[in-house]
């Protein structure tokens, strides 16, 4: 069953507790990367003027786009939960293959550490944890409880199943697998 993210833009406050947490529990290397994006929306015209966030990581897409890229073929799609996972020992590394992957990501969620030889990271959705039986560590992160992941037909169904929210374009190409519910 297809594993998936669920954003409430009602929630976020912004903080980031999510991206420090997921980069801590990764180990906070020197030229460690970021797995996750934070972006702030603002829109309107004083006095009507409206803040908005959006948190990005590998949203796990039903048609991964970097996997196709890849020339090494080292990121694959679990047949059984559809998470995208890379073997980083078998990554070639963005000095020898240019990075097509995160070229052809629509969210950018492939990164790469500084160096020629730095070898492509992504979020896998703190696969020990889901093994575990816990939430990604960005989830229980989350202060506002603006994040959770699970199954993406248990998400869609407690959820909704609004793909699309000011500050992130939905790729119908890749079919990221993601719902909101916007602000």
């Amino acid at each position: 069953m297809q594993m998936g993210f669920f954003f409430d833009q009602t929630r976020c406050s912004g903080c980031e507790a999510c991206r420090l947490a997921c980069r801590q529990w990764h180990g906070e290397a020197e030229d460690a990367v970021d797995l996750l994006t934070v972006t702030e929306w603002e829109s309107g015209r004083f006095p009507d003027v409206s803040v908005k966030w959006t948190v990005v990581p590998c949203l796990h897409c039903a048609e991964p786009l970097c996997a196709a890229a890849c020339p090494a073929g080292v990121i694959a799609k679990s047949p059984g939960d559809g998470i995208v996972t890379v073997d980083t020992e078998m990554c070639l590394g963005n000095g020898v293959c240019g990075a097509p992957c995160r070229d052809a990501c629509p969210y950018g969620a492939p990164r790469f550490r500084n160096g020629p030889d730095a070898k492509m990271q992504k979020c896998e959705l703190c696969l020990q944890r889901l093994s575990a039986g816990k939430k990604p560590i960005c989830v229980d992160a989350c202060p506002m409880r603006a994040l959770d992941a699970g199954p993406l037909p248990e998400l869609e169904a407690k959820r909704g199943t609004v793909r699309a929210v000011e500050g992130f374009r939905y790729a119908p190409e890749a079919r990221p697998s993601v719902v909101f519910k916007a602000k």
